[in-house]
């Protein structure tokens, strides 16, 4: 019998991206639905007997009660396979380019394409034997995915058996490579919910360092391989500068940016830029080992949840092939947003500000999927999703819910300030708000990898910071010229430190990346200069008769130097300090 109009799933009433089906009694929580004529593509977020509310991922402008729903009987899952590297994804996984093919470069409600291209055959190499026992996470084989990058093909996780058959050869993801003794098929790629974390064998601890090729951060705020880190700041602070920083000179492998309600005109930029970038490593583009998830802030707000778990999901995918991987969101403030709107349309308890009071929780079980771990399966590796989660507090305020929420279960806070922004100071990183949680876990790998001293070079430059904080209060009330030359001496030096050392230049190449030796190099000099010269101050010798200039002058040379080229410098750095405070020994005349 044909069922009615009434006996089939519907849509009994909708209100802005939330929309009502009935009768949906055996509807899960999270289901994929598809609804209205066009088939937009939404999720069960609650059910009440026999209706279930869904939260509709594409503009609902048009859709009528009475339209169809279908309930698909899964979940949000991400195809995880090779194709993704280089890929620009949408919030629920549609490829934008080839979407772009479809319906024009307006995206258009209702068009669903699958996130790897099924037409596109790869070179498929087998590792393992007929008859071998495998089980989740086991490496089938690799796929040459981009340069540099082999992607490993691994047994889906809840897969177990005895290998009946695995073949090399040019396959396409929806083709199957091998199967096991019970006939279960083998592919290239598999899917995986994207609220679920991926399992692993075990976590490892955090205590190598993420390095970022930054000298504010990898000197005084390092965060660990596996760790996780907030950088919040206002309008025009450098977020998104910092992050393609990162993206193009951290310690990574695979980089995955989600741009999470970002205004359209930035992550075109983004667009734009990142296949420019030149990866340092390899020579071609940062595109051949970087994902783009974009949600820009005029699609609809609910597809911004669904981004920060594709993307985290895609990172896990990599970091199970042994990879380090490094996931930039900008910015979780965005997807907060998004939880406020729905909470309030589903008409739940507010909290603080209007947020959901499960804000917290939520953002505490996204941020535990960053971690150090050893990967599930055979051969046995380890990888590393290292977490920077850029927030936008409305008007800079750090005291505001989602940026509390953050600092309560992340391991480093890189505060961006407005005032060093405004007078180019990059990155405006704040050294008396920003903190490490990781710098003791990784002090031991920077003292056997870097300098012995490391750590007594980083602790000595945070006291001279902060005692020229303290000083800088009082020059305000007494000027400057009043002061002891001691005093006056270590403003000259932390304006040397704030300058030179903390900052860098985002567009020169020389600059840009700062090796960890020029980065304990320059913080070195500058207080070798401040103890050497204070020496000389308390000796009787005026602050005047100090050649600064020089001083100033050598370490910007260091601070320029090539690789190849920086003992030089720094050598040259150590005579021109010498020489800065000796010659004044001898006064003007002498020689």
């Amino acid at each position: 019998m044909t069922p009615t109009q009434t006996d089939r799933a519907h849509l009994v009433r909708i209100t802005g991206s939330l929309a009502e089906i009935e009768p949906a009694s055996a509807a899960f929580l999270y289901e994929l639905v598809r609804v209205g004529e066009r088939g937009l593509l939404g999720e069960v977020v609650r059910i009440e007997g026999e209706r279930a509310t869904a939260q509709i991922y594409e503009d609902t402008t048009g859709l009528r009660l009475g339209e169809p729903a279908e309930l698909t009987g899964e979940s949000l899952v991400a195809e995880l396979g090779p194709g993704l590297l280089g890929a620009v994804l949408d919030g629920v996984g549609r490829p934008l380019p080839r979407v772009a093919e479809v319906s024009g470069d307006l995206l258009q409600p209702g068009v669903h394409l699958p996130s790897l291209d099924p037409d596109r055959a790869w070179k498929f190499e087998a590792r393992l034997q007929p008859g071998t026992e495998v089980s989740g996470g086991d490496v089938l084989g690799v796929v040459a995915e981009t340069p540099g990058i082999e992607h490993r093909v691994l047994v889906p996780p809840e897969l177990a058996g005895r290998l009946a058959a695995l073949e090399s050869g040019s396959f396409k993801v929806g083709e199957p490579i091998g199967r096991l003794a019970d006939d279960t098929p083998l592919y290239l790629a598999h899917r995986w919910p994207v609220r679920r974390p991926r399992p692993y064998a075990r976590r490892l601890p955090t205590d190598l360092p993420f390095v970022t090729g930054q000298r504010i951060m990898d000197l005084l705020f390092p965060v660990a391989e596996g760790g996780s880190v907030a950088v919040p700041g206002g309008f025009g602070t450098g977020k998104t500068v910092i992050e393609q920083s990162l993206a193009k000179y951290a310690s990574a492998d695979v980089i995955v940016y989600i741009g999470c309600g970002e205004r359209g005109n930035e992550m075109a930029e983004v667009l734009d830029e990142f296949p420019r970038l030149d990866d340092p490593r390899t020579g071609g583009s940062l595109m051949d080992r970087s994902i783009l998830v974009v949600n820009t802030s005029n699609m609809p707000v609910a597809a911004r949840e669904s981004s920060v778990y594709l993307g985290i999901t895609i990172a896990e995918y990599y970091r199970d092939m042994g990879y380090r991987v490094a996931v930039m969101a900008d910015s979780l403030s965005r997807w907060a947003e998004a939880l406020r709107e729905l909470g309030s349309r589903l008409q739940e308890m507010p909290g603080e500000e209007g947020y959901p009071t499960y804000l917290g929780n939520r953002m505490a079980k996204y941020f535990e999927r960053a971690g150090r771990v050893t990967a599930a399966g055979t051969p046995e590796r380890s990888g590393a999703l290292t977490f920077i989660a850029a927030i936008s507090p409305p008007g800079g305020d750090f005291s505001e819910p989602v940026t509390q929420a953050a600092l309560r279960v992340t391991g480093g806070l890189w505060a961006l300030d407005p005032a060093l922004a405004h007078s180019r100071q990059f990155p405006a990183v704040d050294w008396q708000t920003s903190y490490s949680l990781y710098a003791d876990a990784c002090a031991p790998w920077f003292e056997r990898e870097v300098a012995e001293d490391w750590e007594a070079v980083r602790n000595r430059l945070f006291a001279l910071l902060d005692r020229e904080r303290d000083l800088r209060e009082i020059a305000g009330l007494i000027g400057a010229e009043s002061m002891q030359d001691e005093d006056r001496l270590l403003l000259e030096a932390a304006a040397l430190i704030r300058e030179l050392v903390l900052g860098q230049n985002a567009f020169d190449e020389r600059d840009a990346l700062s090796p960890l030796a020029k980065s304990y190099a320059l913080a070195a000099l500058a207080e070798e200069f401040h103890e050497q010269a204070g020496a000389a101050v308390r000796s009787g010798r005026a602050l005047e008769d100090l050649d600064l200039g020089a001083v100033r002058q050598a370490l910007n040379a260091v601070r320029y130097a090539s690789p190849e080229g920086l003992d030089e410098r720094v050598a040259e750095a150590r005579k021109a300090i010498a020489h800065s405070i000796g010659k004044n020994s001898v006064g003007e005349g002498g020689a």
